[in-house]
């Protein structure tokens, strides 16, 4: 801390040099933040989780299955779409109260993500094999179709949730180590933002 006294005995605290980085270094953060990166991942969030409702209508035209009964590719997608709009809402107002909620969205759309993969991936290992079964000569059976067409949808929404958990893992390390910047630099910048700038003795006359 620097102090300077004036010849009528008053004396000024200067601007402290460690209390300047520190605000520097809370703007670096912020700047970090607004960098772009959680924009683009939660425009991919976004485009994820459309992506993977549209893809399942087909499966309510086939059997009905665990993914369909408990309504997997919906609430996946509805979690995939809610976390990329906060991550796109905390690039325009990067703020703590908005990263945290982000980060929690993010830490609960993996856990779904890896949830949701466990169940796409047992569904599709308990599809049966079907023969395909020549129907006058016209190709095979309906039901051979019907049951290659579920397992190509549920595949490719697999590999749909196995890249919203990678996307969702990746911006939650991001915003921790943002999180991390802040919490450091937070107390230290208030203690120093509240300090006095300037004492004046009392007149002794």
């Amino acid at each position: 801390m620097a102090v300077a006294v004036h010849r009528d005995l008053t004396v000024q605290v200067l601007q402290d040099g460690n209390a300047a980085k520190l605000t520097d270094r809370q703007q670096a953060v912020h700047a970090a933040v607004k960098r772009g990166d959680p924009k683009c991942l939660g425009v991919s969030q976004v485009m994820l989780g459309l992506m993977v409702m549209s893809y399942s209508i087909p499966l309510h035209f086939t059997e009905v299955t665990e993914v369909v009964r408990l309504g997997v590719p919906w609430w996946s997608g509805l979690t995939f779409i809610a976390t990329g709009v906060v991550a796109i809402v905390l690039d325009k107002h990067s703020t703590m109260k908005i990263l945290q909620v982000c980060l929690l969205a993010s830490l609960g759309s993996t856990v779904l993500s890896v949830v949701a993969v466990i169940i796409y991936s047992v569904d599709i290992d308990r599809i049966p094999e079907v023969p395909c079964v020549n129907m006058h000569r016209n190709g095979c059976d309906v039901e051979y179709y019907a049951t290659e067409l579920s397992r190509g949808i549920k595949s490719a929404l697999l590999v749909f949730t196995l890249a919203q958990t990678a996307i969702s893992a990746v911006l939650g390390f991001l915003l921790l180590r943002h999180r991390r910047g802040f919490a450091q630099y937070a107390s230290l910048t208030q203690a120093a933002s509240s300090s006095p700038t300037s004492l004046i003795p009392p007149n002794l006359n």
